[in-house]
């Protein structure tokens, strides 16, 4: 934490997501004045749970409406905007791909476009994915590889990635972008998701579900982690006009299987349940992971937590919350 954040007026789309919630902790605990853009009172998230609802100015809107995020933009004197908002769900994607089309490629480019009216938005950070990269034979993915998604989530990360990358080289808007593996840690009520299924259902004393056949290859970045990235990546922003239009890969580079993730779970949780691999899985890609070299050189970027704490971290906070609900 620096003094760049102290009273910097800072706007968050997707602060009742998986990693919003702790983003919005992040940031006021540095300081920030921020304004968070929602759709849905969702009271259960790590946003509200955490009592750091409370704490910021909440805007009831959606990204498609650009007059509104124009709004917010002026009234609010917004100096930084992390743009985390999308549909997240890769099983939502295939069931609505318009759906997601609309959240996650013409959300970005309303957001992108409010800000390119709004000269007083001095940085910008877009939240891409690994999966905007779709398949590749030659693993780990490096910034230069070519975006080429396939499936409804994957190509809508593809053009919003590509999207903020026209608003960077041919407007100068001042957003960069960050790609990350899969997050996982405490707030994810997603319950189809491995991390927070397996470990409800270890609570619960119930076999976890693996909708694969438990050999996919991901990385796991603890949401924490991708918090603090977020944060370095807008404060280097601003000192270093070079980063504009530039993407950076976020990963604690440690490859794992989802039979693997699960055995962690199971290991660090003492139970002796046996997964139910269901191999249902359609539409997602089999091996994919990150080099975070570029993060690392360029802005000093290094993970806080290794795999096996964030998981300890994430259990902890499920333990607590399935006690109170």
């Amino acid at each position: 934490m620096t003094a760049f954040w102290q009273d910097r007026p800072t706007f968050v789309t997707g602060g009742t997501g998986l990693v919003g919630g702790w983003l919005v902790q992040r940031l006021l605990a540095a300081g920030a004045q921020v304004v968070c853009l929602v759709r849905d009172n969702v009271p259960r998230t790590e946003l509200h749970r955490s009592g750091a609802g409370k704490r910021v100015t909440i805007v009831r809107g959606d990204l498609l409406d650009r007059d509104g995020l124009e709004r917010v933009l002026t009234e609010y004197e917004i100096d930084t905007v992390i743009h985390l908002a999308a549909q997240a769900i890769v099983g939502a994607a295939n069931r609505n791909p318009t759906a997601t089309f609309d959240a996650n490629i013409r959300g970005t480019w309303n957001m992108l476009e409010a800000c390119r009216m709004q000269p007083r938005v001095r940085q910008i950070v877009v939240a891409s994915s690994d999966k905007a990269y779709g398949d590749h034979e030659v693993l780990p993915y490096e910034e230069d590889v070519a975006l080429q998604g396939r499936h409804p989530y994957d190509v809508s990360k593809s053009c919003a990635d590509l999207i903020a990358h026209t608003y960077a080289h041919t407007y100068g808007v001042p957003v960069a972008i960050t790609r990350c593996g899969n997050f996982y840690g405490g707030g994810d009520l997603n319950w189809n998701r491995i991390v927070p299924g397996t470990i409800r259902s270890v609570i619960r004393n119930e076999r976890p579900v693996i909708r694969s056949d438990g050999e996919f290859i991901r990385d796991y970045l603890y949401v924490e982690d991708g918090a603090a990235a977020y944060m370095q990546l807008a404060e280097r922003l601003a000192a270093d006009r070079t980063l504009v239009g530039e993407a950076f890969n976020f990963s604690n580079e440690t490859q794992i299987s989802v039979l693997d993730v699960v055995g962690r779970i199971l290991r660090l949780m003492n139970s002796t349940l046996a997964p139910d691999v269901r191999n249902e899985a359609s539409n997602e890609i089999r091996k994919q992971y990150l080099s975070a070299r570029k993060a690392t050189m360029r802005l000093g970027w290094r993970p806080l937590f290794d795999l096996d704490i964030g998981l300890e971290k994430t259990i902890a906070w499920y333990r607590d919350y399935l006690a109170t609900v």
